[in-house]
């Protein structure tokens, strides 16, 4: 009766079996949204495709993403391609993706929008970001492919346009899955060897795939690091790259590169022979302004008299000396005054007088303080002598003296009236030289 009993594991192999023999399944072609996308550590995708009703586990291993040119995102809707079989582990059915691209935008589209996004947010095409262009660079690197007709353009151009610069072409690919890490490298050799002093970076024109390396973020960053100004030159006027972003200069083809990197020859000799000319118009201008103030210096007073104009300004010279030396007189007589006001206020205000001064107060305090105190101290013996008197008044020995004696009983208390005691009682009279000890005889108290 056990053996009808199927293991989970032997049931899930055979559906498993049975959907990877099935066709149909073998390639399944779908269309959703994506949601719970997690993208692992090492490299695998997972997500979830899911439309109004249903939804299906799917997975997109790392070989097969890695050719992705835009990155999945939740809520992104995919058209996808892939086979469907069973995750044995699970017992549950998935699909296993082998292509995947945005539905409704071309995926080159996408990721160039992905791309520019992210660079812009991190600041890859700020303007202060950007390096001046030299006006004169004396060594240009050229980065391109050697064969193609851009760079025939290039060179033709800035030889015509500038002869005297000097130009080296770094070759690199432009083309392909390579390409992009080969104009990276090319970038970075440029900036490692220290002779140029403006790089120029593109190719001709061309679709949008053929112009592809140049929208990769390593080509990006290479030029965004680059110590050297950038000039980009991508394909035709209309064709806009992340690199024409991030460069310092964009040139709408390579030839407009080549105009843009370097001076005209024929504008440079136009503008000196312009300069040369203003130059020779300013200082003929110069030299006649100067002519008409000697003409004017030679006819003045001090030319055609010199004599007189010497004996005036002798004249004028005494004047100013005797002017100086009354000047200087008052000033002495001024200060002369300031520095005797300062002396007898140094006489008033001298040390000594201002300790006899004090020592005068001093002693006028001292002896304010003596009296005051004497004056104390009298008040204080008055006071003292006439509580003496009063307690000597209120003392009881001093009214024992004049007759007067305290009884007490044998207890030790006063006796106040004639019924604390009866006869026989003992006590003790005190008097004002002694005591003594008596027995009651009788009691005799009034009555009245």
């Amino acid at each position: 009766m056990k053996d009808k009993y199927l293991t989970v594991t032997a049931l899930t192999k055979y559906i498993k079996r049975k959907m990877d023999s099935d066709p149909h399944l073998r390639n399944v072609w779908l269309k959703g949204e994506i949601s719970n996308f997690k993208h692992h550590s090492r490299g695998h995708m997972y997500l979830t495709i899911k439309d109004d009703q249903s939804r299906l586990q799917a997975v997109m291993f790392a070989g097969n993403n890695r050719s992705l040119k835009f990155k999945p995102e939740n809520g992104m809707n995919v058209l996808v391609r892939g086979e469907i079989s069973v995750f044995e582990s699970f017992g549950q059915y998935q699909l296993y993706i082998q292509q995947m691209e945005p539905d409704g935008i071309g995926a080159l589209s996408l990721a160039y929008e992905q791309l520019k996004e992210k660079l812009h947010k991190k600041g890859y095409f700020d303007a202060k970001n950007k390096k001046p262009i030299p006006m004169y660079p004396k060594h240009i690197g050229i980065i391109t492919s050697p064969t193609g007709a851009a760079v025939r353009d290039i060179i033709t151009t800035i030889k015509r346009r500038y002869p005297i610069v000097q130009m080296t072409v770094i070759p690199v690919l432009v083309q392909g899955p390579t390409a992009a890490y080969s104009i990276k490298r090319g970038i970075e050799r440029a900036n490692s060897s220290g002779l140029f002093d403006l790089l120029i970076v593109g190719r001709g024109g061309g679709s949008i795939e053929e112009l592809w390396a140049f929208n990769e973020e390593v080509v990006a960053e290479a030029i965004f690091y680059s110590t050297i100004p950038v000039i980009s030159a991508v394909g035709h006027e209309t064709d806009i790259t992340i690199s024409d972003y991030v460069a310092d200069l964009r040139a709408p083809t390579p030839t407009g590169a080549a105009e843009l990197s370097v001076q005209s020859q024929q504008e440079l000799k136009e503008n000196l022979a312009k300069m040369k000319k203003a130059l020779f118009r300013e200082l003929n201008n110069k030299i006649s302004s100067r002519r008409q103030h000697l003409r004017r210096i030679k006819q003045s007073y001090a030319f055609r008299y010199p004599e007189q104009l010497l004996k005036q300004k002798e004249q004028e010279l005494d004047k100013y000396v005797d002017d100086m030396q009354k000047s200087l007189h008052y000033h002495i007589l001024n200060k002369s005054k300031e520095n005797e006001n300062l002396a007898n206020r140094l006489i008033r205000q001298h040390p000594k007088k201002q300790v006899v001064q004090l020592k005068k107060q001093l002693n006028e305090l001292t002896h304010r303080q003596n009296t005051y105190v004497n004056q104390a101290i009298e008040r204080k013996k008055r006071y003292l002598l006439n509580n003496i008197d009063k307690l000597t008044l209120l003392n009881p020995l001093e009214v024992m003296k004049r007759g007067f004696a305290i009884p007490y009983a044998a207890e030790g208390q006063i006796i106040k009236s004639a019924g604390e005691v009866k006869k026989l009682d003992s006590i003790t009279v005190h008097l004002s030289d002694g005591r003594l000890n008596c027995s009651v005889l009788d009691v005799e108290e009034n009555r009245s």
